[in-house]
């Protein structure tokens, strides 16, 4: 099937100092405003799907502290602490009836910025999102990714290991520094405890906005039976599959990803 060609639009940037930590952010398009959450694998900030949605909207992209363009200061040391600088953000832009999406732990990030205050949310749209967790204190609901080899970390992002946009080519030297400073940076917000906040799911009552949960039917980094938990948690969501997809399923199959965004989204 042809691609329609998407016009691009360019972007503006701006790195805003707030009392937590300063947080560099992108903005293309104009409209309602939709706050693009990034993953720690930071795949989706430069995903063509925002160069089509600005078509529509204000997209904004802000990049967490410690992901390339400003650091993570030693007071943040979780997700839950670097949500109070994405509260602060969105009242520093003045957004309104915003629409979240929020991709692995940039959906975490989603649900603790919406469980403290969604006054300024319209609706979620959390595409395999961690944070929560779902079985006993032995139960494994999220893969390691310090423990296993590299091989291993990517067959359970993706459906196919080939699909990881990082392995077609060897990475620059500064390419290189930007995936360590990430890691680095992933490590220090959800080493311990691992890609969860023991509190969260407690709160999650409190997220009312009307949350729309995507998951990677092939998703070996967190299986869909913890997504489908996870979107019980939250009073007024629902849970859409994409066949044939890991845990990136807007990278791996964009095709049926982009639309189910899309039509949410309207």
């Amino acid at each position: 099937m042809a691609t329609k060609t998407v016009q691009a639009i360019r972007g503006t940037s701006r790195t805003h100092k707030l009392p937590i930590a300063d947080i560099f952010v992108q903005q293309f398009g104009t409209g309602t405003p939709v706050l693009w959450l990034h993953s720690e694998d930071y795949y989706e900030l430069d995903l063509p799907l925002i160069q089509k949605l600005a078509q529509k909207y204000k997209v904004i992209v802000p990049w967490m502290p410690g992901y390339g363009k400003t650091d993570l200061p030693e007071t943040v040391r979780t997700v839950d602490d670097l949500s109070y600088g994405y509260l602060d953000l969105m009242q520093k832009l003045k957004l309104e009836k915003t629409r979240v999406v929020g991709f692995s732990t940039g959906g975490w990030l989603a649900n603790e910025i919406a469980s403290k205050d969604c006054s300024r949310i319209s609706k979620m749209s959390l595409v395999c999102p961690l944070g929560v967790k779902i079985g006993g204190a032995y139960d494994r609901d999220i893969e390691d990714i310090y423990y296993h080899p590299t091989a291993k970390v990517q067959a359970f992002k993706f459906s196919n290991p080939k699909n990881d946009p990082m392995v077609p080519h060897e990475l620059s030297e500064q390419e290189a520094f930007v995936l360590a400073r990430a890691k680095e940076t992933t490590a220090k917000l959800a080493w311990d405890p691992y890609f969860h906040n023991p509190m969260l799911k407690f709160r999650l009552h409190r997220v009312t906005v009307k949350t729309q949960f995507i998951w990677g039917a092939r998703d070996g980094l967190v299986k869909p039976k913890y997504g489908r938990a996870y979107a019980k948690l939250l009073p007024n969501s629902d849970f859409v599959s994409v066949p044939g997809a890991g845990h990136f399923p807007h990278v791996e199959k964009p095709d049926t990803f982009d639309p189910i965004l899309e039509k949410f989204l309207r």
